[in-house]
Parts: structure tokens; C-alpha cells; sequence
């Protein structure tokens, strides 16, 4: 197999990958949302409170499911909201359940609109996503309770390094329930708690549950080539790292240990992750269902330490809301940094991102980054890239000699095919010598492509000049032009097929790759264009050579 007949392979396996996804990307549910009932706007988003399927913890009291439903907001009820302004957010928190219902990045522009934050929550009409808790038992607050606010507007002041939000609910039995957000400078966990003061005459024992209540719509601009995981994920030391799409999630398949003393469960989507984190070692329940038309809840039951009359108790989960940066992640959690969706070569992509990272802190620019990655590439597979590049020189020396043999025997293949073979032993040429070294840079290829389109290190990361987000296509498309330009160079140096119609379809390639790369992100049309440049040079290099009949190393 010769050269050109690699480059088919390469476009084989690469729309193989394509088609894949886009396969999977059938099996799941719409990504449009329906309008929301009159009903479940009412009632709010996650209407249906979380009953766990045992007790969670030994101070937790035995629950029916009548005991439950708390009654929903009348439509009439006013909702008030307070607004939060800390270094990394734009928050919004409803009255209603004192639920996060905004959430804006101030740190990552919006999908394309650079002039406006990236929200990640939002109680829109378009666009549900929450971030939801309470108590579980008949008459205590839950994400359906009307709290009160102590202030409209809080603002983490210059050398505050906490912002604390404190909701009070209404007295009940006794009980004096603040839930309470603290938000942290610098950094994208929000601790969410509830402080319970006992003044009845009786011991307060109940669960807790803290979950986020989203539809099932695609983030905006996801890419449409292929399609990102969005979804729930759990990940407990037993059963390790769990996807469950919305519509397993629906159909309520179970993929992971639902009771755990460790772990934490998320919803992720392209670039952003939110994730409940509770206290490692204790006892806790994750759940994940369908509450709604197109509306999905996955969380997180834990026990709150019982408090007998007169005392006060505290139970707390961490939420974490924000990109997929994959170091910080490793560092809050366990297994956390395991969000970012490379697909199915995970094995490959995330080392070569490792290496991509490193060389990344010595030039501080990810596309002078990506040209490093491909030379340490390019040098890896050096001795591979030679032998193959001899083996072209060598066939395109004897092509006159190939076009004779077969205007000789054109009339019986099988005697043409043994003659070509006693001619490549006669040159020492290895017929299948330049497919290795394409074959092995096929998943590279691939997981680069994954690398670029899963990190949000490099969404928006500009290069130089024109290209600003090497994570989307090329605005003028001069990269895939120069790209295309360089596969025309290797065509012309490679030996010609002695099948005229090959050589025209071997003509042909730079254009269909040309096109193939137009809407592909910058970052790896870069490496492409960079390794064709340095394949050129060596290719011409060795070529060169043993043209003069020179020996080469």
C-alpha cells in the first residue's frame, strides 16, 4: 500500500469516528425543550421532592411517602431574588426555596458573544437550569418554601475572601431552619448549609437532599460535527466514573451504587460541569430522575447530625459550578477531573493534553503550545517517519520501471503483481512501508481533535493575528488554505500511481482534506499544517538523498 492510498485510510477512519457519534448522537433525546406546563411553573422546576429508598443515616427519622409533598407557591405569591456579585460569579437566588436560579462566569465569555458573560444557570423560558436543596419531612423548608433575605444585593468587597448569603425560613414546630450560600474569592465551590436551631420539645432528626434540576437542551453553540456528552455522572471508589445521559435517566437505569460513603454526582455539559460534593465518608444516596417534560434532577440525600431540644446542628454539601479545568478538578475531588469527554481514546488524548499543558506553562500561548506538541510529535516518530519516507523515495525511482511492467502485462494481473513483487525485492522497497507510521498517528490525530474540542483551556485562547479561539473554526479560513497548499506539496513529492485514475483522485485529496478542515477548530488545523510542513522537509530531505545515491541514516 503506497502513500496515497494511506491518506483514504486516514479520511476512512476519520469519518468512521464521525459517523459513530453522530449515531450515538441519534439515540438521544431531542436537545429542544418543550414549553413548561402551567403547572410545573408554579410549582418550579424539580417539583417532585427526593425520597430516599432507605433511611440514609442512623439520626434520620423513618419517612412515608405521603408524608413528602410539600404544597407549591400559589402562582400569585410574589418571588423575591437576591443578587450576588463576587470576583468569578453573577448570582441570582430566589426567595422561593432560596434555590440558585442564575448563575453567570464573569471569567468565560459567552458562546459566541464575546461581550457578555457565559451563564451556566438559568430559570429562563428557554433554558432551565438550578441549583436546588432542602429537608426532607412533612412541614420542614424545602426548594418549595418561601425563605426571607436579610439583603437584596451582596457584593464580595475588595480583601474579602468570603461572601456569606443567609435565607431564614419560617418557625416550625420550633424549629428555626437559615440555609445559608458562602462563596469563596478565587474559587468556583459554593458551600451550600443549613443551620438548624432546635427550641422544641422534641429531637430533630431528618435527611437532607441537595440536587440540580436541568432539561435535556444542548448548551449553546455545541458543535455540530459531533456531538459532546451532556448528561449526569457519578463516581463513587467502588464503581469508579458512571455517565448516565437524560435518557437513561428517564428510563431510571441505574449504572452506578446509589448508597455510598464517598464520591459525588454532577451534570456536565460542553466545557462547564456542576457537581454535589458532599463530606468525605458520610453516608450518603444519590439519585437521578425525570421530574417533568424534558426536565431531569440528579443530587444527593445525607443525614443531618441529630439535634436534641435546645441545640443547634449544621449539615453542608459543596457545589461546584464551572469549567472543566482538569488540574483544579483532579485537586477538589476524586475522579472529578474525569468530566472532560474525550470519547473513547481518553487512554490517548489525556496524557497528550498533559504534555500539551507542560509545554504550555514554558511559552504561555496554547497555540505556540500546539506547534511545540508537534514537533516533540515529529521527532517521536521520527525513525517511523524515515523508513517510510525512504520507502516513497525508492518507489517513486522505479515508478518508469512499474509503468512499463504493467503496459506488458496488461492483459494478466496475476503475472503483473509477481513481477511487481520480484521488482520490490530486487530494490529492497517494502510495498506496505509508509502505512505504519500513518497508521500510528491516526488516534494521535484524533485525540488532538478531541483535546481541542473538550478543554476549556482552549476555548477562546487565542494564538496570533486572526485566529482568536483555537477551539473554533478560522474565521478567514487561512489556515485550512495553507493547510491544503502544503498537502498539494507532499502529493507532488510522493511517487506518482501508475493507475491514471488514482493519480487523479490522489490530485483530488488536498481539496476534499481542504474541506474536511474548513469548519474544524483552528488549534488542529495548526498541528496539521505544522506536521505537513516538517514532513515536507524531511520527505524532500531523503528523497534528495537517495536520488544522489547517498545512504540514509
Amino acid at each position: 500500500m503506497d502513500n496515497q492510498r494511506l491518506i483514504l485510510l486516514l479520511v476512512f477512519s476519520f469519518s468512521v469516528v464521525m459517523l459513530w457519534d453522530a449515531w450515538q448522537k441519534q439515540g438521544q433525546p431531542p436537545p429542544g425543550r418543550t414549553a413548561i406546563t402551567a403547572q410545573q411553573a408554579a410549582a418550579g422546576p424539580g417539583a417532585a421532592i427526593p425520597t430516599p429508598m432507605a433511611t440514609p443515616g442512623p439520626s434520620a427519622a423513618p419517612l412515608s411517602a405521603s408524608a413528602l409533598p410539600a404544597a407549591a407557591l400559589p402562582a400569585a405569591v410574589s418571588v423575591a431574588k437576591a443578587l450576588v456579585k463576587t470576583d468569578l460569579f453573577n448570582a441570582e437566588i430566589s426567595s422561593q426555596g432560596g434555590d440558585l436560579i442564575r448563575l453567570e462566569l464573569t471569567q468565560h465569555r459567552a458562546t459566541g458573544d464575546m461581550s457578555r458573560d457565559f451563564l451556566l444557570f438559568d430559570n429562563g423560558e428557554q433554558h432551565i437550569y438550578e441549583a436546588q436543596s432542602g429537608l426532607i419531612g412533612e412541614g420542614l423548608p424545602n426548594h418549595k418554601t418561601l425563605f426571607q433575605f436579610a439583603a437584596s444585593d451582596y457584593r464580595l468587597k475588595d480583601g474579602q475572601d468570603t461572601l456569606e448569603v443567609r435565607l431564614q425560613a419560617p418557625a416550625v414546630n420550633g424549629l428555626k431552619v437559615a440555609k445559608i450560600y458562602t462563596f469563596h474569592r478565587g474559587s468556583y465551590l459554593i458551600d451550600v448549609a443549613y443551620e438548624i436551631v432546635n427550641e422544641g420539645a422534641l429531637p430533630f432528626a431528618a435527611p437532607a437532599y441537595f440536587q440540580t434540576v436541568r432539561d435535556g437542551k444542548s448548551p449553546e453553540g455545541d458543535p455540530k460535527m459531533v456531538s459532546t456528552f451532556t448528561g449526569a455522572a457519578v463516581y463513587t471508589e467502588q464503581d469508579k466514573y458512571q455517565k448516565l445521559s437524560f435518557e437513561d435517566v428517564a428510563k431510571d437505569k441505574k449504572k452506578h451504587a446509589q448508597k455510598a460513603d464517598n464520591g459525588w454526582i454532577a451534570l456536565i455539559q460542553h466545557y462547564f460541569v456542576s457537581a454535589w460534593l458532599p463530606q468525605d465518608k458520610t453516608e450518603r444516596e444519590y439519585f437521578t430522575r425525570k421530574v417533568g417534560d424534558d426536565l431531569y434532577s440528579i443530587g444527593v440525600i445525607v443525614p443531618v447530625p441529630a439535634v436534641a431540644p435546645g441545640a443547634s446542628g449544621r449539615v453542608m454539601v459543596q457545589l461546584y459550578a464551572g469549567p472543566q479545568e482538569q488540574e483544579k478538578l483532579a485537586k477538589i475531588a476524586p475522579g472529578l477531573n474525569l468530566v472532560v469527554d474525550y470519547g473513547w481514546l481518553t487512554i490517548v488524548a489525556a496524557p497528550l493534553f498533559w504534555v500539551l499543558e507542560l509545554i504550555h506553562r514554558w511559552v504561555g500561548n496554547w497555540g505556540w503550545a500546539i506547534i511545540g506538541l508537534t514537533v516533540l510529535l515529529k521527532l517521536i516518530f521520527f525513525p517511523l517517519s524515515a523508513a517510510s519516507y525512504k520507502s516513497m523515495a525508492k518507489m517513486k525511482m522505479v515508478t518508469p520501471k512499474l509503468a512499463k511492467l504493467k503496459e506488458l502485462y496488461a492483459d494478466d494481473r496475476g503475472r503483473l503483481n509477481q513481477e511487481m513483487m520480484e521488482l520490490y525485492k530486487r530494490e529492497k522497497i517494502n510495498p506496505l512501508g509508509g502505512c505504519l507510521p500513518i497508521v500510528v498517528q491516526i488516534p494521535v490525530f484524533i485525540s488532538l481533535y478531541w483535546v481541542l474540542l473538550g478543554t476549556v483551556e482552549m476555548r477562546h485562547a487565542p494564538w496570533l493575528g486572526w485566529i482568536m479561539d483555537l477551539s473554533a473554526k478560522d474565521p478567514y479560513f487561512i489556515l485550512p488554505l495553507l493547510m491544503g497548499a502544503t498537502m498539494l506539496v507532499q502529493t507532488r513529492l510522493n511517487p506518482t500511481p501508475p493507475d491514471p485514475i488514482q493519480a487523479k483522485v490522489m490530485l483530488f485529496m488536498p481539496i476534499v482534506f481542504t474541506g474536511m478542515f474548513l469548519f474544524s477548530p483552528a488549534g488542529l488545523v495548526l498541528y496539521w499544517t505544522v506536521n505537513n510542513l516538517l514532513s515536507i522537509a524531511q520527505q524532500w530531505q531523503i528523497t534528495r538523498l537517495i536520488e544522489a545515491g547517498k545512504k540514509v541514516a
